[in-house]
């Protein structure tokens, strides 16, 4: 027999949990405008050197290390709703800073940077605290025999906010100019702050006070030293830092490649971040497919998947990288749809197995395990990105022509793709039949961006 939610309040209706899903909507929306279209815009249109942008996504993942912290910060302050209203309203204002400040660094350089680290840093934080506390309300606010499919729901609702943002974002960006982005920037922080309010207000049942004893819990560090000494998690943190390195280094990169390459306009390459997303959604929904109404030992098995994904990730990655050099003939979109796809099958198996594992030391060490996780995958996501950057910087200071410095780098992330293929298949994974689904196990987690639900 399932439990009912810990705050003694009926679960959450199924029409309750799409108002949730619409927060990770609203979320998504407005991250995808930083991480695509905002980027290329200062590479491309301001030729600004890539580290800068890069420099400036990694601030945003900086602040991601911070998850385990927010959560607890609403586990002992108060509501979850607070939060994440609180974290949506600093989101969305860092969201439209960051484009005023895009636009005003045309002119002002100094000063737009300026506004734009304090911009980012605000995304993070406002990112990371929505994103936790969202999936803690659902976590807590959804009897456990309906967790899988509320999950699933808020995930792929999260994917769609990518997916349909960017495309839509494009179109009303051309012809571009700086105050076109601001006003297509506060347009989305606008919408998504309101639908996201309007969703949550009034979900999340009243606490009530409980007679029993509390019982004393581990310190903070004694848990994570705990957990840290264990081979297996150890293994798998590795797995989530090289994997979540290969996959948030083109994230900066791959904008900009269009625009300088393949002459693309700021419209098309904002198109292109959605192409990719879409990918990303339909490896997803194709994983979630097979492993549910075939499974079996090697079908159903999320370390053949995940290593799968990776191949897949590093062949699109090598695709992209060779095509430079054909240039406009080569078809773009379509291995940019196979690396979001590769990036789809990938994720959706790994973090299946990340929540198989998270169970592993009890309740009393879940939080602490996925925080680990969660800061491995925000460091690596921080760093792929300015890393990725650097390199094609450094590359364009050796290379004669851009597209040989940006082939560089796309075929070192596929390497770094067959690094993490090779390590996936040295970590424990769980083997799902029919009535186990990878896409609703992934979906209790958030990942960016790419997968973070920042």
């Amino acid at each position: 027999m399932s439990k009912a939610p810990t705050s003694g309040a009926s679960s959450f209706s199924w029409l309750q949990i799409v108002r949730l899903g619409l927060v990770q909507t609203a979320l998504g929306a407005v991250v995808v405008l930083m991480t695509s279209t905002i980027n290329r815009v200062m590479v491309v249109e301001l030729a600004l050197p890539a580290i800068v942008p890069g420099a400036l996504v990694a601030l945003h993942y900086a602040a991601q290390v911070l998850r385990p912290r927010w959560g607890y910060g609403s586990d002992v302050g108060g509501r979850r709703t607070t939060w994440i209203i609180g974290g949506m309203a600093a989101l969305c204002l860092g969201g439209f800073g960051a484009a005023v400040a895009t636009a005003l660094a045309e002119t002002a350089l100094t000063a737009g940077l300026a506004l734009a680290v304090a911009s980012f840093l605000l995304v993070g934080m406002g990112a990371g605290a929505a994103g936790t506390n969202l999936l803690v309300l659902l976590a807590t606010g959804v009897e456990s025999s309906r967790r899988g499919a509320a999950a699933t729901i808020v995930w792929v609702m999260m994917i769609a906010g990518f997916a349909v943002t960017a495309p839509l974002a494009g179109h009303f960006l051309d012809p571009f100019s700086g105050l076109r982005l601001v006003a297509v920037s506060g347009t989305v922080s606008a919408i998504a702050f309101a639908v996201a309010t309007l969703a949550v207000l009034g979900l999340e049942p009243r606490r009530l006070p409980s007679s029993a004893p509390q019982t004393p819990k581990k310190p903070f560090r004694a848990v994570l030293a705990q957990v840290l000494a264990e081979p297996a998690a150890r293994r798998f943190t590795l797995f989530i830092f090289v994997s979540m390195l290969a996959y948030s280094a083109q994230e900066l990169i791959l904008e900009p490649y269009a625009g300088l390459v393949f002459a693309m306009t700021p419209g098309a390459t904002t198109k292109l971040a959605g192409l990719q997303h879409g990918g990303v959604l339909a490896g997803m929904l194709f994983v979630a497919g097979i492993t549910v109404f075939i499974g079996g030992p090697l079908l159903g098995s999320l370390k053949v998947w995940t290593a799968v994904g990776c191949g897949l990730s590093a062949l699109a990655l090598a695709a992209i990288a060779l095509g430079g050099p054909i240039g406009p003939d080569f078809p773009l979109r379509v291995a940019v749809a196979a690396l979001g796809f590769g990036n789809g099958v990938y994720a959706v198996a790994a973090i299946g197995s990340m929540m198989a594992l998270a169970g592993r030391g009890g309740e009393a060490e879940r939080g602490t395990r996925m925080g680990v996780w969660g800061a491995a995958q925000g460091v690596a996501f921080g760093a792929g990105g300015f890393l990725g950057t650097l390199a094609v910087d450094l590359a364009r200071l050796v290379a004669t022509e851009p597209v040989t410095a940006y082939a560089a780098v796309f075929g070192a992330e596929a390497v770094l793709f067959v690094v993490a293929l090779l390590i996936a298949l040295r970590v424990e994974h769980a083997s799902v039949g029919r009535r186990a689904n990878p896409l609703a196990q992934a979906a209790s987690f958030q990942l960016h961006p790419g997968f973070d639900a920042r």
